[in-house]
């Protein structure tokens, strides 16, 4: 009976989190957090990062990836299944409503407005959570020169974000085997 609450449980918050999220992943992050870490108390603050790291740097959707591993996480392979269904079932559904409607929808000069509306609250939310992981960070003299060139390059060029994970995780392989090396050269 708890294993079908909790699956229960597990659906309807990862369905309000699709429901009520526009903007994607990033966006995303503040309302899984209060929903996972404040309400139900399923992850911690450092798991929400090491989930955004693996969902950044997973093929595949952000919600999708988070929703599949907190889900594994409570309750196993069905929890992953019935968490990701309930995240992708509210865009699944309105993008069916609306693709009935699409032509005559797009012509609303008020439904226009509405969207350049939610672009605005959706920067924000992203910035939100990008301030809120940065204070994470242990910015040394390292990571802060790693931190500069990607967002010179994120601005400047159009250098897929791909690349620039693909670069810093290379970065900082060599970073510590350069640190390690010397460190044993000293040692011995």
């Amino acid at each position: 009976m708890k294993s079908e609450r909790t699956l229960w449980n597990l659906f309807l918050t990862f369905f309000k989190i699709g429901a009520f999220t526009f903007g994607g992943g990033l966006a995303m992050m503040p309302v899984m957090r209060r929903e996972v870490v404040d309400q139900k108390h399923w992850v911690n603050n450092d798991d929400i990062f090491k989930i955004l790291t693996i969902s950044e740097s997973t093929p595949g959707v952000f919600a999708v990836n988070s929703a599949t591993f907190i889900g594994y996480k409570i309750a196993g392979f069905k929890g992953s299944l019935i968490a990701t269904l309930g995240v992708v079932l509210p865009s699944f559904m309105l993008i069916s409503l609306l693709s009935l409607f699409i032509i005559e929808f797009k012509e609303i000069r008020l439904v226009g407005y509405a969207f350049e509306g939610i672009k605005a609250g959706v920067a924000i939310l992203i910035l939100g959570a990008g301030l809120r992981l940065a204070r994470k960070i242990r910015f040394t003299r390292f990571v802060t020169i790693v931190f500069v060139l990607a967002l010179l390059a994120t601005i400047f060029t159009s250098v897929s974000p791909i690349y620039l994970l693909l670069s810093g995780a290379l970065l900082g392989i060599l970073y510590s085997m350069i640190i390690n090396y010397g460190e044993a050269k000293r040692d011995a």
